[in-house]
Parts: structure tokens; C-alpha cells; sequence
């Protein structure tokens, strides 16, 4: 009978998933032949990777001051921004609805709803409660306003894109100048990341688009505050941001259900030398 070590199996599951990872940072481009994407180190890659929570919060920056103007959140809410674990939660605040950040970034947004004297439709300042409203009533009008592509929604674009939070950063920093010999069509740009390397939206970042806040945070054991100088807002800083910022967005339960399973893996392991010592000690006197 063929034994396995724990050593074997443990290979074994390595191998496959570092191919599905090779696999997910190659896409292939009908223009300019295999585009090799950047594997990117995330801190919120492996067993242990967490967010970057200041990075998110600079993403969301980007995200209200850039990309809304034709991107939905179509899963969010904004009292997500302020569940544990989120861009701007707050330990003070466990109910995120309390949150005065949250209250703050949510009536910064209006939203549509019904006037309860009149039934007319009406806009008014977004509260916790509110999802994020849509940029366009339909998709028709979506395509009419970007050249008849629909803007897709960013909840979810690192989990609907191959390569995930490599093709989002691939494709905000993908943008150059078309070669002589390229047949750039009409109303499109050239990007190496896209497949065909033709994207109807224009670059969306430029070095010195966001003013990143400078923040000021209180000492340790009631020290002077010290202020947090933020990093310069180049194309691969926000890149970088933005993408910490969506992949949260799409995945907000990552860093929590991480914790759970590591917990339960250790407790199995456990489990397990428990069951084979008490094995051991039951069986010892018997011949087999």
C-alpha cells in the first residue's frame, strides 16, 4: 500500500496553486502578441496579507474624485466604509452608522428617493444607510455619455477581471503612446494591458491628479501628535491605492476570514496529533 507524507501533499498543493497563480498574471492581446502583467507584491496577498488601510482611504479619494464620475459601487453602501476592517472604521464607533467620517463621506453624495407628501422623485443628501447611487439611469445612457462603451461597476472588478487587483493596476498604468505602425480606431486609446490594446476610456490618472491630505494623529500614551506626511500622487501611487480601495471593496471579509481559517487549520492540526497520540497509547500493547 502506497504511503503519502504530509511533506507530499503539502508540495503538491503548492505546485497547483502557484500554476493557477502563474496563470492569472498572463492575458493575451490580439495586437501586440502575450502582454505579461506585473505581479505585484500586495499586502494583502498569502495566508497572512491584510489591507493597507491608509492606502484605502487615499483609494476612496480617488474613487470620489475621479472615477465616480462614471463608475458605480453597485454593492456598497457607505456604512460599508465604516464595518471592521473597512477604509475608516473606528473602534469608537462599532456601529458604522455612528460614524461621524461615514455620516460625513455619505451626505457628500446625493441620492435619489420619493418626497413622502408628493411621491415625486427628489434628491437628497446620502445618509450611513444609503447605497452608493448609480452614475447613469440605465445603460443606455451609460454608453451614450462614453462613447457606447458602458462603464463597468468597481465593487466587484477584482473579482470579474482575470489577474484581479494585477489587471486593474495593469490597465491604470497601461496607457502610452500608440506606435507609428498601430491602427488606432477612431474615438479610442492605446493601452498594452487591454486585450487588442484599443480601451475606450481615457487615461483616467495623471501625476498630480489628487491632493492627498496630510493628516495629523494623536501620540502614543498622550505624546504630541505627530503629523503623517502623505506619499506624492503619481500615476503608480493612485494606481496602487485605488486598487488597495477595490479589492477591499470586493472582498471585504478577506482579512477576517483569513483569521478564521488559519484558526481552524491549527485547530485540526492539533485535533489531529491529539487523535493519533490517544491512537498510540490505546493500541499500544496490541500486536497489528
Amino acid at each position: 500500500m502506497t504511503k503519502f507524507s504530509m511533506k507530499s501533499v503539502f508540495v503538491g498543493a503548492a505546485l497547483v496553486i502557484g500554476s493557477l497563480g502563474v496563470a492569472q498574471v498572463s492575458m493575451a492581446s490580439n495586437a501586440g502578441g502575450e502582454h505579461k502583467m506585473e505581479h505585484r507584491n500586495w499586502s494583502f496577498n498569502g495566508m497572512f496579507g491584510t489591507y493597507d488601510v491608509e492606502a484605502m482611504q487615499r483609494g476612496y479619494q480617488i474613487y470620489r474624485e475621479v472615477c465616480s464620475s462614471c463608475h458605480a459601487l453597485d454593492h456598497m453602501s457607505f456604512r460599508h466604509l465604516g464595518d471592521k476592517g473597512a477604509p475608516f472604521y473606528s473602534s469608537e464607533y462599532p456601529n458604522p452608522n455612528d460614524n461621524p467620517v461615514v455620516k460625513a463621506f455619505a451626505k457628500d453624495w446625493m441620492v435619489p428617493d420619493i418626497d413622502q407628501d408628493s411621491g415625486d422623485v427628489i434628491e437628497r443628501p446620502g445618509i450611513p444607510a444609503d447605497k452608493f447611487p448609480q452614475i447613469y439611469p440605465n445603460s443606455i445612457a451609460a454608453a451614450a455619455s462614453n462613447g457606447g462603451a458602458v462603464p463597468p461597476d468597481l465593487s466587484v472588478i477584482t473579482k470579474a477581471r482575470t489577474g484581479g487587483a494585477d489587471y486593474v493596476y495593469a490597465i491604470l498604468t497601461g496607457y502610452h503612446e500608440a506606435p507609428h505602425d498601430f491602427h488606432l480606431s477612431e474615438g479610442m486609446n492605446y493601452n498594452v494591458a487591454f486585450a487588442g490594446n484599443q480601451i475606450a476610456m481615457a487615461a483616467p490618472l495623471s501625476d498630480g491628479l489628487v491632493e492627498y491630505a496630510t493628516r495629523t494623529v494623536p501620540g502614543e500614551h498622550g505624546g504630541e501628535p505627530h503629523v503623517i506626511t502623505p506619499p506624492e500622487a503619481t500615476v503608480d501611487q493612485m494606481a496602487s491605492d485605488i486598487v488597495q480601495f477595490l479589492t477591499w471593496a470586493g472582498d471585504p471579509k478577506m482579512q477576517a476570514r483569513k483569521n478564521l481559517g488559519f484558526a481552524t487549520f491549527l485547530f485540526l492540526f492539533i485535533f489531529s496529533l491529539l487523535l493519533f497520540l490517544t491512537y498510540k497509547q490505546v493500541w499500544k500493547d496490541v500486536e497489528h
